[in-house]
């Protein structure tokens, strides 16, 4: 399946980047935060390179956009790559204690080994990491039980590397998030773009909708997707069947009925729903 082209490296992605660089010895565990949507598409590339050693806990967010069969395909999937995950909804405060435990867990054991060498236990240094937009600064602030961290669903918010102090056991580096230099996997680069991980300066609206709707097409056969083509029907008052379908031409019936013909605002539209649930809880991604 084709991809819409879609680029995007803005300078602060690439000023934090070598902030995050710089700032990576000083710290013991890097939280890494994923969206449920798509948790392949938002884990970067460099990151074993980054980890080097030291504890990774992953943090999956948004649990509630997706199905509860999808979440028990991804968490037997990364358990059989020996990769244990913590689920949370980090706008709700869902899951958020268990990811504060893990991180105390990792924090005990670095401190036991300190303890072993004869030096004195002190708070464990976490980064939190993921790309724009996952949920990080939402989850800081839910950990730390305030707002101390700028928190919106849209790309680009964190500017800046800050430690937060998270009770005596933790302390926390807010990072900004942070893109790969090239998105060289178009298709992943389209789920960042249809959950909104990636600015809209990146990509034709237009045709990442008429994508979207091809990958709802191919998703449906699948149960654990969530996808319900009879919920588009529902909303949109227009049918969308069969691999044949096109999209454009959906997209221009759909158009006519709700937005004065005005396709590109339609398409925006048909985003927008996505990403806040309106067409049910999907999942982009599965396990292959």
């Amino acid at each position: 399946m084709s991809s819409p082209p879609i680029q995007w490296y803005p300078g602060h992605i690439a000023k934090a980047e070598q902030q995050l660089r710089r700032n990576l010895d000083k710290v013991d565990l890097v939280i890494e935060v994923r969206d449920a949507r798509i948790p392949l598409a938002t884990g970067h590339p460099h990151l074993s390179r980054w980890i080097k050693g030291k504890q990774h806990l992953l943090v999956i967010n948004r649990r509630d956009m997706i199905t509860a069969e999808a979440r028990s395909a991804w968490e037997a999937w990364f358990k059989a790559q020996g990769q244990r995950t913590v689920w949370c909804d980090a706008k709700a405060g869902t899951g958020v204690k268990q990811v504060q435990q893990a991180a105390i867990r990792a924090g005990d054991q670095l401190n036991e080994r300190r303890r072993n060498r004869g030096m004195r236990p002190r708070p464990v240094r976490a980064l939190t990491l993921g790309f724009p937009n996952v949920g990080k600064s939402a989850l800081i602030n839910r950990l730390v039980r305030q707002k101390v961290v700028a928190s919106a669903r849209r790309a680009g918010v964190t500017r800046t590397l800050r430690w937060v102090r998270l009770g005596q056991d933790i302390d926390l580096l807010d990072a900004p998030g942070v893109l790969p230099p090239r998105l060289d996997d178009q298709q992943a680069a389209l789920h960042l773009a249809l959950c909104d991980d990636i600015g809209q300066a990146a990509y034709d609206g237009e045709l990442v909708a008429q994508a979207f709707l091809r990958l709802l097409m191919g998703l449906h056969q699948q149960q654990a997707s969530g996808v319900a083509l009879a919920v588009l029907e529902g909303r949109y008052g227009t049918a969308l069947s069969g691999e044949t379908e096109d999209p454009a031409l959906w997209l221009q019936a759909v158009a006519q009925r709700h937005t004065s013909a005005d396709t590109a605002r339609m398409a925006q539209r048909l985003l927008d729903d996505f990403r806040k649930s309106a067409l049910g809880s999907i999942a982009l991604e599965l396990p292959g």
